[in-house]
């Protein structure tokens, strides 16, 4: 062994392999050990370049990342804009003339008075979604005084969404909604302070995105979001912790500014949005007690409406893998750009009006004919048995009352309500006072019947109220102190001197 051992060792060709794999060992170990020296002098510079978080210096902004691990994008900005928002920081800091800004609110001030413009310039309010709806909303509110807004929405400004914003530009586009608003907003009243929230509003993290702000609750929450999941989660949220909130229903496929009121969920009809969103919060406990502001326009051929996805989408896969979000819509909707600015700014004012303790009192929706045909019919025939119960032949008998009276009696005078219980629903017009058999029909010109009923001789009450109030006042002889209450009795009297005041303006 020994002997195999010093023969190979004295072999020139095993001396010059062993020489050959020492080399290459030692070329590796010196190839890898550069490496890490490079990629350790690489992290270390990359280390060295990242700014101390707890640093103050000036030169070095920290940017938060939203909830996606994405930094928002930073937009070149121009010196009108770096001027506006080193104006705004002085303001909001105080370093603005407080004379300056009254005389910029004065319509405002003459309209609400001094006290109602402080409560609004001290108020806090919440806008969730900073679309169409939600920028005009806020534009509208901090014209108007308001001093402290939070901004909430996670998306930014696309080139399409520049026909219903109300603030931003091309410059805007890819930024980020909020910051546009704010933006925009600082350069037309720089004192109003904003807390801009670039984030999704979602139900786990609503106690904070509806939350304080320097120890200040919400004086108001607006609802502008158009996905169903975060629109219900807010307005369930608002309801079950009595937060002051008013919803903004669906603007799209929507033309007839005339047909857009405030109501209570309840009552929305005529739009998709509403119709799923009552359905899930009724799910949720949740009937009533939600404002909303919606349409009552109807669809119709020719009009615009949410076209079917193609085949060929469907055919690609998962649809809900298209929406840029999981549960987001993804199909366009149709939107006159007007519409939403209709909702913005119905939805501001009733904010404004409630924060300021405005007296107001809005009238039911009026795309109502088929109620009113149906309370036109029932007056009919209420009429005709009052002059079969004196013993008269009832037939033919007219009155003089149209459907358009009917519109105008119950949404202009009664607001969609009956005196006696204050309900909006199966309404009735109704006499109020007991009259003679000479009083009600006329038959001075032969072959015609005419009832001499008046607007103001009807008051309105629902059907089930109705019924006792011909049975036992207008058949009965009984007088109204002896069925109804004082307050009742007053409210009728008052509705009653309301028609006669509103006549002389129809």
């Amino acid at each position: 062994m020994a002997s195999w051992l010093s023969r190979t060792s004295s072999s020139h060709h095993v001396q010059l392999g062993a020489t050959a794999v020492i080399s290459s060992v030692v070329a590796v170990t010196a190839i890898l050990g550069f490496q890490q020296l490079r990629r350790q002098i690489q992290i270390d510079d990359l280390k060295s370049s990242i700014p101390n978080a707890e640093s103050h210096d000036e030169d070095k902004t920290q940017v938060k990342l939203n909830q996606y691990g994405v930094a928002p994008p930073r937009p070149a900005v121009s010196k009108e804009d770096e001027r506006s928002a080193a104006l705004a920081a002085r303001a909001q800091q105080g370093d603005y003339d407080d004379d300056l800004i009254l005389e910029q609110l004065a319509r405002n001030r003459v309209f609400l008075t001094d006290g109602g413009l402080s409560k609004l310039r001290s108020s806090f309010i919440i806008v969730v979604g900073c679309g169409g709806v939600g920028s005009h909303a806020t534009a509208a509110l901090a014209r108007s005084g308001v001093s402290k807004i939070r901004l909430i929405d996670f998306d930014q400004v696309t080139l399409s969404s520049l026909n219903r914003h109300a603030l931003a530009t091309l410059s805007d586009v890819g930024t980020p909604k909020v910051q546009c608003i704010r933006k925009r907003i600082e350069q037309i009243a720089p004192w109003v302070r904003f807390d801009c929230v670039n984030e999704l509003f979602n139900e786990s993290s609503a106690q904070r995105q509806l939350g304080l702000w320097n120890g200040q609750e919400p004086d108001y929450i607006i609802d502008a979001i158009d996905n169903i999941d975060s629109k219900v989660a807010l307005l369930n949220y608002c309801y079950k912790h009595s937060k002051r909130v008013i919803s903004s229903m669906g603007a799209g496929c929507k033309s007839d500014p005339t047909r857009v009121f405030i109501g209570d969920i309840s009552a929305s009809t005529e739009d998709p949005l509403s119709r799923t969103t009552r359905r899930r919060l009724r799910a949720l406990g949740v009937k009533e007690g939600v404002p909303v502001v919606y349409s009552t326009e109807k669809p119709g051929p020719g009009k615009a409406q949410l076209l079917p996805l193609p085949d060929e989408e469907f055919a690609k896969g998962s649809v809900n893998e298209l929406g840029v979000l999981p549960d987001f819509r993804v199909r366009i909707l149709p939107v006159l750009g007007t519409m939403p600015a209709v909702f913005g700014y119905i939805i501001a004012n009733h904010v404004i009006l409630e924060v300021t303790g405005y007296p107001h009192e809005y009238s039911q929706g009026k795309g109502r004919e088929k109620m009113y045909e149906g309370i036109l019919a029932s007056l009919q025939a209420h009429e005709e048995r009052l002059v079969k119960h004196c013993g008269e032949d009832f037939q033919g008998l007219k009155i003089p009352v149209t459907k358009d009276d009917v519109g105008y009696l119950v949404e202009e005078v009664f607001k969609g309500r009956s005196i006696i219980s204050g309900l909006p629903t199966r309404l009735s017009l109704v006499r109020w006072n007991t009259v003679p058999l000479k009083d009600i029909m006329d038959t001075q010109f032969e072959g015609q019947k005419s009832s001499r009923l008046k607007l103001m001789d009807l008051v309105c009450m629902t059907k089930e109220e109705a019924a006792p109030h011909e049975r036992e006042v207008l058949k009965g002889g009984k007088r109204q102190e002896d069925v109804y209450g004082a307050d009742v009795i007053k409210l009728a009297e008052r509705r009653l001197q309301d028609v006669e005041m509103y006549e002389e303006y129809r």
